[in-house]
């Protein structure tokens, strides 16, 4: 079948790995989470479901409560590889999974709070990307985050800065495992063609034609520079191309750069191209790149705050009509960077989302 063909097919179809039976050891179930947990608003209205703002009864602390409605015990299946990572990984730059409930056809997942919000939607909101100092804080926390889950054997597969939560204090999380892969061993390879066209590496392209040229963990190691080129720019490389076509230019051109590289120090400049290196072997591993003079170095978390400071000022005092402008862009934003070749057809949103 040729590659326009198998594209087509990802993108009506999906793609998926085999499902397994499995115990649910890491889910309370036939258990209502409103015993220990209160509904105290609502944070985002995702596609497979809502999201809400919840607090713990005793201990207090709030969490994003992400609700998902299931068909089988199939569906319940789809999200286990997400529920099973966030439950074994704790990392300060990792959301943690406080609890997970199941209860007739809802499944709850209680999530670290981020107050801060997801990357992607400050830059829509304050309508400008980070600056330097600022992308090069983030970059260290996401880096140091991969460097983890990668030592843990986790590919995160769909890296970009809406899957990037902060949190007020200037923590930086990594977040949303729905189509994240979990190694029996640190080699193993996959040939699932998954995640959002924009950010995908070559290798992962190309799995969906040649599935003997399967990938590892390098693909999150592009994905992370694709974010960066984001962080810089309001948005990743050629994204005034459509998805497919997008997927066509990973596999056959040059690795994207800065628009303007001169505006941007040497260091930066030079982290982006080690990161985009096309051929994976060549492509630096998470422990290289955290000695890499760009992030290497002592980083102030003030930019980000102060970032985080204007963006919640940003969000009191707008008027409705630029609220509704907003949401627009978002939306459309939102529509267009869709991952594809989803395994877990019930993926839940991401909170904030």
């Amino acid at each position: 079948m040729s590659f326009i063909n198998n594209l087509k097919k990802v993108f009506h179809l999906g793609g998926g790995e085999a499902k397994k039976k499995r115990l649910y050891n890491n889910i309370k179930m036939d258990t209502d989470p409103t015993e220990f947990w209160e509904m105290v608003g609502e944070l985002g209205d995702g596609a497979f479901g809502k999201v809400y703002k919840a607090q713990h009864k005793e201990q207090k602390r709030f969490a994003a409560a992400k609700l998902c409605t299931l068909e089988d015990e199939e569906n319940l299946s789809d999200h286990m590889v997400e529920i099973d990572i966030l439950s074994e990984i704790k990392h300060p730059n990792i959301v943690e999974l406080y609890e997970a409930f199941s209860i007739e056809d809802k499944l709850w997942m209680l999530i670290e709070y981020c107050d801060g919000g997801a990357l992607d939607s400050i830059m829509v909101e304050l309508e400008k990307p980070l600056t330097e100092p600022q992308i090069a804080y983030v970059c260290r926390h996401m880096t140091e985050g991969l460097n983890f889950l990668h030592k843990n054997k986790v590919i995160h597969r769909d890296l970009k800065a809406g899957n990037v939560l902060l949190t007020m204090e200037g923590g930086v999380k990594l977040a949303d495992f729905g189509v994240s892969a979990k190694n029996k061993h640190t080699l193993q390879k996959h040939d699932t063609f998954i995640g959002t066209p924009y950010w995908m590496a070559p290798e992962l392209v190309l799995c969906e034609t040649f599935r003997d040229n399967p990938y590892d963990l390098k693909v999150d190691i592009w994905s992370l520079g694709i974010t960066l080129i984001e962080l810089a720019q309001m948005e990743p490389p050629n994204s005034e191309m459509s998805p497919m076509r997008v997927l066509l230019k990973i596999q056959k051109s040059e690795p994207p750069t800065l628009d303007q590289p001169s505006k941007w120090s040497k260091e930066f400049v030079e982290f982006l191209k080690k990161s985009l290196v096309k051929d994976p072997q060549q492509r630096p591993a998470t422990d290289v790149l955290l000695q890499h003079r760009f992030i290497n170095c002592e980083l102030d978390a003030k930019p980000i705050k102060d970032l985080l400071l204007e963006y919640k000022a940003e969000v009191v005092e707008e008027v409705v009509d630029d609220d509704a402008e907003k949401l627009k862009r978002q939306v459309k934003r939102r529509s267009l960077y869709q991952r594809v070749g989803t395994p877990q057809l019930g993926a839940p949103a991401r909170p904030g989302r």
